[in-house]
């Protein structure tokens, strides 16, 4: 069995927070749903449970932080194309969520843009040309190879 990732998320408002997961492509697994939780799979291999802060509180004492105003964590998802990058982040915006709240990055090889949930969860979005930017890796290193080899010189 491939591992798993849960996310679990604290929300102030399931309802909104499962609407807007729905609307950038999770579909929810109504038999680990309740009024308490919601569990929203956006692969095989990643779900996200959306918990209540009453239910949050559950798994942990800490206090929650407001994510509006504290980083704690940048989510990532890939994308299979650039435009599939920015089609995420539409949707994100178009279900209520804030575009781009970390600057985008764009190396030819790869390209991200992220978007801020109603709860303020930064979920950054990328796609990369594997190939591109393991050629690119193999360059780097064969010139940082020539550059220490004395006898390149």
């Amino acid at each position: 069995m491939a591992r798993l990732i849960f996310v679990n998320l604290p929300v102030t408002d399931l309802g909104r927070s499962k609407a807007f997961y729905e609307a950038v492509g999770a579909i929810n697994n109504p038999r680990f749903t309740d009024e308490t939780a919601a569990c929203m799979v956006l692969s095989e291999t990643i779900h996200v449970m959306l918990l209540t802060h009453a239910k949050w509180r559950d798994f942990t004492k800490k206090s929650i932080p407001d994510a509006h105003e504290i980083a704690q964590v940048l989510l990532c998802l890939s994308e299979d194309t650039k435009d599939g990058v920015s089609a995420m982040v539409e949707r994100a915006v178009a279900a209520g969520g804030k575009p781009d709240p970390t600057p985008t990055q764009d190396f030819g090889f790869m390209y991200g843009r992220s978007f801020e949930d109603p709860d303020g969860h930064i979920w950054e979005v990328m796609w990369m040309d594997v190939e591109a930017a393991a050629a690119g890796h193999a360059a780097t290193e064969t010139a940082a190879a020539e550059t220490l080899d004395p006898t390149t010189r």
